[in-house]
Order: C-alpha cells, then sequence, then structure tokens
C-alpha cells in the first residue's frame, strides 16, 4: 500500500493534539489508505518499551470537525501499521446528575443518533460503490463494542493513578457539530444513557470491522444542555477542561500501556 511504513506498533492510541507529548523517540508516517488521508501523520514511538502508534482524530489544528473526520482512513491507516489494539480517549457531556465535569467513563455501551456518515468498509451491491470498498456483503456482530480486556485495563490504571473513574456507561453519539437542544437532552437522560459526544460512532464499528480491539476512555467536560440548572455548553468550556484534564487522561492511558496491557 502507499504510505506504507517498515516500522510497526500493535497499539494505537486515537485522540487530541494534547497526547503527542507521551510517545517517547517519536516519528511521523504520511499514512495513503483506500479512503483518503486520514486526519493526521501516524505517529510512532514508545511508552514502556511497547511501540504504540497516536493519531489526531480531528487533524492537528482540529481542522476536521465532527461529522467531517475521516474515521474510515484514521482507522485503516492505524490497521496498516500492525494496531491490534486501540485506545480512543474522547470528551463526552454528562446527561445525569451524578455525573461531573473532571471525572472520567470507561465506557461499555454505544447509541448511534449520526447519520450520512460512511460507516463501513464493506458497502457493496448498489450503485453507490466508492473506490476501496471490500465484499462480500457483511452485517458486523456489535452487542458489545468494546473490549473487555481494555476496558478492565483502562479503569485499573485509573484507579492507580488516583482518578475518579466510573466503570461502565452508555453514550449516544449525535452527529454534531451543534450541542444538543434541552428537549433532547432530557430525551436522552430520560433512556437512562448516561453522556453524550459526537465522534465514537462509527469509529467504533469501524474498528471492530477492521478486527481490533477497542476500548474508550471518556472525559466529561460539561453538563450537556444545562443538566439540573447548570449553564447550557459552550466549546470554550469544553476546551477549558480538556486542558486542565489532558495531562491526567494521558496519564492513565500510559499506565495502562504500561502496567497491565493491552496485549500485543
Amino acid at each position: 500500500m502507499a504510505g506504507s511504513v517498515s516500522v510497526s506498533a500493535s497499539i494505537g492510541v486515537i485522540g487530541g493534539s494534547g497526547f503527542y507529548e507521551f510517545l517517547d523517540d517519536a516519528d511521523e508516517h504520511e499514512i495513503d489508505t483506500p479512503f483518503g488521508r486520514p486526519a493526521s501523520p501516524v505517529t510512532i514511538g514508545t511508552i514502556g518499551g511497547k511501540r504504540v502508534a497516536f493519531l489526531a482524530r480531528h487533524g492537528r489544528g482540529h481542522e476536521y470537525a465532527a461529522h467531517r473526520v475521516p474515521f474510515r482512513a484514521n482507522l485503516w491507516a492505524l490497521r496498516s501499521v500492525g494496531v491490534r489494539s486501540l485506545i480512543a480517549p474522547c470528551s463526552v457531556g454528562s446527561l445525569q446528575p451524578d455525573i461531573h465535569p473532571g471525572q472520567m467513563v470507561v465506557i461499555d455501551q454505544l447509541v448511534d443518533r449520526t447519520w450520512g456518515r460512511a460507516d463501513t468498509y464493506h458497502d457493496v451491491g448498489g450503485p453507490h460503490d466508492e473506490p476501496g470498498t471490500t465484499g462480500p456483503l457483511h452485517h458486523q456482530s456489535f452487542a458489545d463494542p468494546y473490549d473487555s480486556e481494555l476496558r478492565s485495563a483502562l479503569f485499573s490504571a485509573a484507579q492507580r493513578c488516583d482518578v475518579d473513574a466510573i466503570d461502565g456507561g452508555t453514550m449516544v453519539v449525535i452527529n454534531g457539530p451543534r450541542f444538543s437542544t434541552r428537549a433532547e437532552s432530557r430525551w436522552f437522560r430520560s433512556m437512562g444513557w448516561h453522556v453524550v459526544n459526537m465522534t465514537g460512532y462509527p469509529e467504533a464499528v469501524l474498528a471492530a470491522e477492521l478486527g481490533l480491539r477497542y476500548a474508550t476512555l471518556a472525559l466529561v467536560t460539561d453538563y450537556d444542555a444545562g443538566v439540573d440548572g447548570h449553564a447550557p455548553v459552550t466549546m470554550d468550556d469544553v476546551l477549558a477542561v480538556l486542558r486542565s484534564n489532558v495531562a491526567r487522561v494521558r496519564r492513565v492511558i500510559t499506565e495502562a500501556i504500561t502496567e497491565s496491557g493491552p496485549q500485543e
């Protein structure tokens, strides 16, 4: 494949630009895929002696809004450099009054409320086939979107790092780039869903189609649409919480990779 690299990494992290700093001896690699260029080069380095590949989900300068992220190219690029286990940190809004900004949630279920996103590598059999899609017809098993061993490694790492983390929760994924209305937020809350996000789908199902073990560590940045009288979320609020917590998230992921897995 064009853009393939000789060095490989079996563990991947896909997240924001604040995560570059945790890779030692890092080198960047431009990767071409049948689905176009990924959002950023793939950076390969080491954590605790383990080879790790990193890709910036939204691009280096956050130039891709959630509904424009090249999800298929991103996952394909990571798979092409040998990634088999993928940790996917993200930011979320709380839908429940007992889940607070600054907490982390090791997600175990998702609900897809997106639309119009290319969410399979097996889009065949009709007039809209695209270059690089693969057959035959495939229906992906997706009852449990997140790998239990990776989830366990992340939650255990959070405990060792003395981070306030919640083991399990349902994330509803909306299309963005706008935030929820109050009515939508009340509906999501009434369904018993825990947090809301814009990027968890189709990333998770594409990882499943590629045979990648996948888990998400979600940082709570806000109360969605003003849960229980809190002020409605703004982008400035989200970025402020992200900046003040990126080192904590990075520490948990580093601990999970270094001390307890994931298995290579």
